[in-house]
């Protein structure tokens, strides 16, 4: 597989360790070995930054670019065991019309009305619609899952004093945060 690697200046030989940003690919999987997600363009990632979890981290060191690694994540060690405390019927009309199922809202942006309960600093999905009701899932998709991760390596290089200093590089797509890095219930995005 052919891929162009991000913009940087990527060092043949050189060690992951922390302060580094790798460039990388993945195939995830649960444990059944279901695929849910592949990514093949190489994204760039900080390493001891908040950009991926930490047995990710630990699993990358000493690797270079070339390398394959896989690793099993249990759901403690990713997103989380699923928290049925996060799920919210709500009233359908409280939402606009073009609301679909799939769809996800900020906390922030809950209609007024809703359950006071919900947390604000949520990213809910709403996971099903009744004509009465709506459900939203303040869960992530993956949160309760074990999850079997494939990487490769596509390039490692220094990461700059401003990478370091934000603490990603800039990608964190895949990383959000587990519930107890940022206290109960948040699944807090970067």
């Amino acid at each position: 597989m052919h891929s162009t690697l991000p913009q940087g200046r990527y060092i043949r030989g050189m060690d992951i360790n922390q302060q580094c940003v790798v460039a990388l690919t993945w195939t995830l999987s649960d444990t059944l070995g279901e695929e849910l997600d592949v990514l093949d363009k190489p994204v760039e990632f900080l390493v001891g930054g908040d950009d991926l979890f930490k047995k990710i981290e630990d699993a990358l060191q000493g690797h270079r670019q070339g390398a394959l690694v896989k690793i099993q994540l249990e759901p403690e060690e990713a997103f989380g065991e699923y928290d049925e405390a996060l799920v919210f019927l709500e009233a359908r009309k409280l939402f606009p019309p073009e609301l679909e199922e799939g769809m996800t809202l900020e906390g922030t942006a809950l209609p007024a009305g809703c359950n006071p309960q919900a947390p604000k600093n949520m990213i809910y999905t709403v996971t099903e619609l009744y004509p009465e009701h709506v459900v939203l899932d303040g869960n992530h998709p993956l949160a309760g899952i074990a999850l079997r991760l494939t990487l490769r390596v596509q390039g490692v290089r220094e990461a700059t004093e401003e990478e370091i200093g934000r603490g990603s590089a800039g990608t964190g797509f895949f990383r959000i945060a587990p519930p107890h890095e940022h206290g109960p219930g948040s699944n807090h995005l970067h």
